[in-house]
């Protein structure tokens, strides 16, 4: 009976290739793919839960550190609700960043079944690509954390404390890295919009000068501190990624152009040869 099941779905799958499925299929695969992402969220919302107090004593402990000239600085709760409100709303950010390989994974699925082999490679790279970078600039954010946040209470005036509401520094937090790795896939954004044919790397090479403006312009505004370490420190690994994507951008460029001189090639040859010889003279 195994041997049965399987002949059905080869024979399936070589009578559709391309996936193609009625649109009531397409709703019940997005449904189920989307219910198994959620189950992988809120395992991870759960995991979060437990992990609410090592989390929150890291980032309360990165604005106790900016303590200085006798300026007492803590986190309080306005409300009675805040904290339980809090627990939640930072479990589930951590359940979303806990479970993104699985939920990304169901993306994929869906995706993956109406793209051809070359299509499914780029995505993979592409997929692969941005889990660092976006790691990469939640890390920096961190790293930055203490420095800007230094600056911002400095304007505290001597002998004044500084009682912070929990919640909105904890969703501070959350955005400053949020923002920060999002910052760090314009650079592949590039690159995808280079590798479908919309822009040619040429355009973003002669560009660059507003590109680098652009950058810090958009630093400035991104940073939720209003700090200038902040900005710079946002703005210059992405000018330097930017420029990695130059890079991959002109060779994306020439693999286009030599396709497509192979293809007018071989159209030309292919032309000729239907011509065939003329006809002949008695």
């Amino acid at each position: 009976m195994v041997t049965l099941s399987r002949k059905p779905n080869q024979r399936s799958r070589r009578q559709n290739p391309e996936g193609r499925m009625a649109l009531g299929d397409h709703l019940r695969e997005v449904r189920r793919r989307f219910v198994l992402a959620l189950v992988g969220v809120a395992i991870g919302a759960g995991v979060g839960w437990f992990l609410y107090d090592p989390v929150f004593a890291l980032a309360a402990e990165a604005i106790r550190n900016t303590d200085g000239g006798g300026v007492i600085t803590d986190l309080n709760f306005t409300q009675s609700m805040a904290p339980f409100d809090l627990k939640v709303r930072v479990s589930f950010f951590l359940g979303v960043l806990a479970s993104s390989p699985w939920w990304i994974y169901q993306l994929w699925a869906f995706v993956a079944p109406g793209l051809t082999r070359r299509e499914k490679r780029t995505g993979l790279a592409f997929v692969a690509a941005a889990v660092p970078l976006f790691l990469g600039g939640a890390y920096l954010a961190w790293a930055v954390l203490p420095n800007a946040l230094r600056l911002l209470t400095s304007a505290t005036p001597d002998g004044v404390s500084n009682l912070i509401d929990a919640a909105n520094y904890l969703t501070f937090v959350m955005q400053f890295m949020l923002i920060f790795g999002l910052a760090f896939l314009l650079p592949l954004l590039m690159v995808a919009i280079t590798a479908v044919g919309v822009v040619r790397g040429s355009t973003w090479r002669k560009g660059w000068r507003w590109a680098i403006v652009g950058i810090f312009t958009f630093a400035a505004f991104a940073t939720p501190s209003p700090d200038a370490i902040s900005m710079v420190l946002m703005a210059l690994p992405i000018c330097g990624l930017y420029g990695v994507a130059l890079l991959v951008c002109a060779q994306l460029d020439r693999r286009r152009d030599k396709r497509r001189a192979a293809e007018d090639a071989e159209l030309a040859g292919s032309s000729e040869g239907s011509a065939g010889p003329g006809p002949a003279v008695a």
